[in-house]
């Protein structure tokens, strides 16, 4: 192994950074909730969501690993507040979303928020 080999190696190795960790870490009482609001409203009828068994969607994107994606609807930032909002009122949080309004409550929609923050892939 030349020096030129091992200098490059070191470089590559101080590069390499640790997974991200989850953003948010939801309360687990809240998550059920939101996983409960997800089923009585048919989430999953456009969406694949992990730990609702029927139906999976495949209008919507798959919300596996949801936690790690980046901005909602390519737009918003992904924070907790703005996941409740669009969950809620998808046209009114990203005018011209083809998700429809949702019949949640502000609460619900911070559940599921709190629900789909939780599906992370780490």
């Amino acid at each position: 192994m030349t020096v030129g080999t091992v200098i490059a190696i070191c470089a590559g190795l101080n590069a390499c950074k640790p997974p991200p960790e989850s953003r948010y870490i939801p309360d687990p009482a809240n998550a059920e909730r939101g996983r409960l609001a997800i089923e009585r409203v048919g989430c999953a009828a456009c969406h694949e969501i992990p730990g609702i068994d029927w139906p999976q969607g495949s209008t919507g994107p798959s919300l596996q690993g949801f936690d790690d994606y980046g901005p909602i609807a390519g737009q918003l930032p992904n924070t907790p507040a703005n996941l409740a909002a669009f969950v809620r009122n998808a046209p009114l949080a990203k005018p011209g979303s083809s998700m429809p309004a949702m019949p949640l409550t502000e609460a619900e929609a911070r559940d599921v928020a709190a629900y789909l923050h939780g599906l992370d892939d780490d």
